[in-house]
């Protein structure tokens, strides 16, 4: 869940455009014969990553192939209605869609996607030299079917980080003011309480200068899955409380009465932390999905936040998106004690590691030629170009690539961090159910932000309504 606007890519699409691959021309331009002409179209969500897709990587692809590609970058929910209702229809209008980490159990419950091992096993013709699912890194694993093939080529990665303004936590005065206050020093919190304390701080501390300056960022959309997204991808986990609440070897309870966690004490006082940041976000935040917090932190309107990494690059460097350019600092979520250590064990996790790949709907009426097209995206010589774009990684060695250690730099160890620590954070839970669970719950979570439900009650009824949609679905049984 993720992206903003396209990015400035031009001086980067002339770039690739005049040297895309000429080592490669030959077998891209014999793959292709008798390919040329034809059209490909896809969709997936306006994100940094899309948009170099869409501005860089398929005018490439074209040149080298005679392939054309014809793109859509919409907005999340579109993305999404659009690519469900063609697969459903199996009317073939997209060739390769984007296929979200959460939602790929269900597209392959459903056999909505072609395997892509497969198919190049039956077509070597098509296989490119240079494609090879071991350069992927772990992320790919989450687009395998049981028998370890592939039905998705992963097209962005990154975690979901901790943001902060290190001119605001660097100045000395609000240093001074801050320890003078909570009897402690002014530092990127490790704790929910000290980060609660920053936020309380902050906002006060724009009040009191007169600047539209507020403590946190909260992506609290009162009618959109953003918010139920952050509370149970971002917020539960670190608090203690994994895959939603619901354990699947207790029959997927929910409740505490049964086995479950989604209103169990953990979870409640989780969902009461997230709710006391309201009054220290800015105004917009009843409204803001993904898009919006990253516009947030991007103005200068908050003094820290959790963030999509895909936006982490054109926050810390694009000055014409960006006035925090140069001031922001990247670290790991704050957490309640032994919540790192059991994800260090590999018994829990800390945030959410968050991307997609792209898949080939078995109603593509294009699939030769598609396949050709994940195979190209899936280049080596590609990955940089795209990483220091758009802030996401799929390939292990891009990370020692020198344009994506420069762009460390300037991200205060964005990279870095992700490469270290993000073994510490994971995607979402292998739940076939997932749509029909989270719209069967978000109304009493939205609830909960309007004050209309205190976050006991919200949880109390949102876990009941969880094991009475999973009942419905036949897994609770």
């Amino acid at each position: 869940m993720s992206g903003l606007k396209r990015m400035l890519l031009g001086a980067a699409v002339a770039g690739l455009l005049v040297g895309a691959g000429p080592a490669r021309a030959d077998f891209w331009s014999d793959a292709a014969k008798g390919l040329e002409g034809t059209t490909i179209h896809g969709v997936s969500e306006s994100t940094p990553p899309s948009n170099y897709v869409k501005d860089v990587l398929a005018p490439a692809f074209t040149k080298a192939t005679g392939i054309k590609v014809e793109f859509e970058a919409t907005s999340w929910d579109q993305m999404y209605d659009k690519a469900i209702k063609d697969m459903e229809a199996n009317t073939g209008i997209y060739d390769f869609v984007y296929i979200e980490q959460d939602i790929v159990y269900s597209y392959l419950s459903r056999d909505f996607l072609v395997d892509i091992t497969k198919s190049l096993a039956e077509k070597p013709n098509l296989k490119a030299p240079d494609f090879d699912p071991a350069m992927f890194t772990t992320f790919v694993n989450y687009f395998k079917g049981d028998k370890g093939d592939i039905f998705g080529v992963p097209m962005e990665a990154f975690i979901k980080v901790y943001l902060y303004r290190k001119d605001l936590f660097e100045d000395p005065a609000a240093k001074e003011a801050f320890k003078a206050k909570y009897g402690y020093d002014l530092a990127v919190a490790k704790t929910h309480q000290q980060y609660k304390d920053i936020a309380d701080f902050f906002t006060a501390w724009g009040k009191e200068k007169g600047i539209e300056l507020w403590g946190s960022t909260v992506q609290a959309h009162t009618g959109h899955p953003a918010s139920w997204y952050e509370f149970f991808e971002s917020i539960a986990p670190t608090f203690g409380v994994y895959n939603w609440g619901i354990d699947a070897s207790k029959n997927y309870a929910a409740t505490v009465e049964h086995g479950g966690s989604m209103n169990s004490p953990e979870s409640k006082k989780a969902l009461e932390y997230w709710l006391s940041l309201l009054p220290d976000a800015p105004p917009e935040s009843t409204a803001s999905t993904w898009d919006e917090v990253a516009a947030t932190f991007a103005a200068g309107r908050t003094a820290q936040g959790l963030v999509y990494g895909e936006n982490a690059a054109w926050i810390a460097t694009n000055d014409t998106k960006s006035k925090v350019v140069g001031k922001v600092g990247v670290a790991l979520p704050p957490l309640e004690p032994g919540v790192l250590e059991a994800a260090e064990s590999g018994k829990g996790y800390i945030g959410y590691y968050d991307g997609g790949a792209f898949g080939i709907p078995h109603s593509s009426k294009n699939k030769d030629a598609a396949l050709l097209f994940l195979e190209y995206i899936a280049q080596p010589s590609v990955q940089a170009d795209w990483a220091v774009a758009g802030s996401r990684i799929t390939h292990q060695a891009t990370y020692d690539d020198p344009k994506v250690v420069a762009q460390d730099a300037k991200t205060d160890g964005y990279y870095t961090l992700m490469k270290n620590d993000g073994r510490l954070f994971a995607g979402a839970p292998p739940y076939p159910f997932h749509a029909q669970v989270r719209e069967a719950t978000a109304p009493f979570f939205y609830q909960a932000i309007t004050g209309e439900l205190s976050a006991s009650d919200a949880l109390d009824q949102m876990a009941a309504a969880a094991e009475k949609e999973l009942t419905k679905l036949g897994y609770r049984k």
